[in-house]
């Protein structure tokens, strides 16, 4: 769990030079709710679907410079899906991206 909060905090600050990130916790009937949400630069639609990918980089000059491999949300989903979770993202150009994981409470105990 701590390499995936580290990677989706990690993507946010690569990607947000001005502004603010944003990590919320929510329980939610039958589990908890993760989200990174970040005021940065955004993703075009049509790249979202293949931002889980391993090596995929959405933009080739910013990873250059940041040293990103591609590797960090493909790991996050790998993750969340040996946990029986799910990811979702809401990304918008210009505007930010959100990055919601949700985890079935048979993985977190309940106080």
């Amino acid at each position: 769990m701590e390499q995936l909060l580290v990677n989706l905090v990690d993507n946010a600050v690569k990607s947000t030079e001005k502004g603010s990130i944003r990590v919320d916790l929510k329980r939610e009937t039958g589990g908890v709710a993760i989200e990174v949400i970040d005021t940065g630069i955004g993703i075009p639609e049509e790249e979202q679907g293949r931002v889980f990918e391993r090596f995929y980089v959405v933009d080739k000059s910013r990873s250059r410079k940041g040293g990103g491999t591609g590797l960090g949300l493909s790991i996050v989903k790998h993750i969340v899906l040996l946990h029986g979770g799910r990811i979702d993202l809401k990304s918008t150009p210009g505007v930010g991206s959100a990055f919601r994981v949700f985890l079935p409470s048979s993985l977190i105990p309940m106080a």
